[in-house]
């Protein structure tokens, strides 16, 4: 299948060139994303591949259909940027990987609670200066911690495996209840009440006008004072101006976020030699009490590997019409 990556980045190229399942396909790759404006370079391909910043917006689907594009395929789980209605309407398949390493975004966010926690990061700058005082480098003990999990899908379920080996309580909300999860010793509990008493919040639901900005000022208010709060899941779960408000008048007690609102304009890219535009984000970098990545969460080994495999077999499956495994349905 002639497919067009947008997006595309060094390690893109390696793990999807060296594949064993790319027999068949002819890839081409570019760096720049797809949008209304990019959306030319896609003429003559059958399907085009796209990734978290993306924009698959009306304009865009249109331009992709005038081109002959029956397919996107999307390398990773969320599909917030893919507007199905449109794709639906001009008859453009969307498939995704719905499931490539849960371990390795649960993973992240342990490990932002560690640093964020131990202030590891602080500590390794200081000894590189030559520093070796721990004043101010007070942390808490994890063990009997009460973590809140908003949402327990593959990554949250994991998640909530890694902290119940920790020694923390578990409380937990989501719209379908774990039985798994619930014998373990996970705690199901309405939003408010979990917001209410869990000293480390963490975020692993999907955006969708439900759950957009559900970490905003009134959400805030209910948490306890000093609370951490962890989103490695979309950035639009959380509301930057009403977080930085609670950062400043310590309601928030820590942040750490791999994903970020308005990251396409930012991740993924070299912005050393440059002054950040984002007010918003340099207000939150200035924070010492804040820890960003960028969308660092589900770069592991493992991870991009399923990527590759699962996305291959996608548009194989689209080339042969076969039955679609990995489709994003559209229901009006």
């Amino acid at each position: 299948m002639k497919t067009a990556f947008f997006s595309t980045k060094s390690y893109d190229r390696e793990y999807f060139d060296k594949s064993r399942e790319l027999e068949g396909h002819d890839i081409t790759y570019f760096e720049v994303p797809l949008n209304v404006h990019t959306a030319r370079l896609a003429e003559g391909y059958d399907a085009v591949c796209i990734f978290v910043n993306d924009i698959a917006d009306t304009e865009t689907i249109h331009k992709l259909a005038s081109l002959g594009v029956k397919a996107i395929a999307l390398r990773c789980a969320g599909f917030n940027n893919v507007n199905l209605k449109t794709a639906y309407e001009n008859g453009i398949k969307v498939v995704r990987v719905p499931a490539y390493s849960p371990e390795a975004v649960a993973e992240h966010a342990v490990a932002l609670i560690l640093t964020l926690n131990r202030k590891t990061h602080r500590a390794y700058n200081r000894v590189r200066e030559g520093n070796f005082s721990i004043e101010n480098l007070t942390g808490f003990n994890l063990y009997k911690k009460t973590i809140g999990v908003v949402g327990t899908g593959l990554i949250g379920t994991a998640f909530c495996r890694i902290m119940l080996g920790f020694g923390c309580k578990v409380v937990a909300f989501d719209i379908r209840q774990n039985q798994e999860l619930i014998e373990k010793g996970v705690i199901y509990e309405p939003l408010e009440k979990v917001l209410f008493e869990s000293d480390i919040i963490s975020l692993h639901c999907p955006l969708n006008p439900s759950t957009a900005h559900m970490i905003d000022k009134n959400a805030i208010d209910k948490m306890k004072n000093g609370v951490m709060v962890i989103n490695t899941s979309r950035g639009g779960l959380v509301n930057s101006i009403d977080t930085i408000e609670g950062l400043k008048n310590g309601k928030i007690g820590y942040l750490g976020i791999d994903v970020y609102e308005q990251e396409s304009e930012l991740f993924f890219k070299d912005l050393s030699e440059m002054v950040i535009q984002d007010d918003v984000m340099a207000r939150l970098i200035s924070f010492p009490n804040v820890l960003v990545t960028g969308h660092l969460g589900f770069f592991t080994k493992e991870a991009l590997e399923e990527i590759t495999r699962i996305t291959l077999q996608n548009l194989s499956d689209l080339d042969a019409g076969r039955s679609l495994q990995n489709e994003v349905p559209y229901t009006a």
